[in-house]
């Protein structure tokens, strides 16, 4: 293969297909976390970037979901049967999958995304970002986590990290890697940076074993 076509095929690797954003059903008190959805949904239409959310029509993920969409983006919503009444039904999706439960949703929202991104939200959204943060620390994955903290709204959550750190709980032999945006429009050139970086780690490494 040619250095030109290294080239190419490395620049097709780091493209960003999909982006899985969890967020809150609800709205939230700020304005400016509904601003900063329908921003990110607007963002990711404007770069040819696919959304994969989950699925309802409600708060903050009807927000980035309608501005994708109104943007011309492409939308895949994934959500359990049993939330459709509580969180609704994007109903014009281009892809709406229903499915039978929690672990299928984010089963095939891991699948389908290149990156993850935590807006503001409640308890479903803390826990689908722990679990990813948990499966970087784990090795499970290398794809980048971003965290936006939308007008400080993570900051608590960022100081129990550093609080677990401090007490011998997140060791630097098992660091949690992510990444911290405090504004929207930082987000993708964070994920793609971290894309190009684990790929030249993943070089370095494949000219290292070829020379062993």
């Amino acid at each position: 293969m040619s250095k030109t076509q290294n080239k190419q095929t490395a620049a097709s690797s780091r493209k960003i297909r999909n982006i899985c954003c969890y967020c809150g059903s609800s709205a939230g008190i700020s304005p400016q976390y509904d601003a900063a959805a329908r921003q990110f949904g607007e963002i990711l239409a404007r770069q040819n970037i696919g959304l994969v959310y989950g699925g309802g029509d409600r708060g903050l993920m009807g927000a980035v979901a309608n501005a994708a969409r109104m943007n011309g983006g492409d939308v895949t919503g994934i959500i359990p049967d049993f939330l459709i009444d509580r969180e609704g039904l994007a109903a014009d999706a281009q892809n709406q999958i229903i499915v039978p439960d929690m672990h299928t949703r984010k089963r095939l929202m891991f699948e389908q995304a290149d990156a993850f991104v935590a807006l503001p939200g409640g308890m479903g959204t803390l826990e689908e970002l722990i679990e990813q943060l948990s499966w970087v620390q784990l090795g499970r994955h290398t794809k980048p986590v971003v965290i936006a903290d939308i007008d400080g709204f993570w900051r608590p959550l960022l100081d129990v990290f550093h609080h677990m750190r401090e007490h011998g709980f997140i060791r630097a032999e098992f660091e949690v890697q992510y990444l911290v945006a405090e504004k929207v429009e930082d987000i993708v050139p964070m994920i793609e940076a971290s894309l190009a970086r684990t790929q030249a780690r993943g070089a370095a490494q494949e000219t290292l074993d070829t020379r062993l």
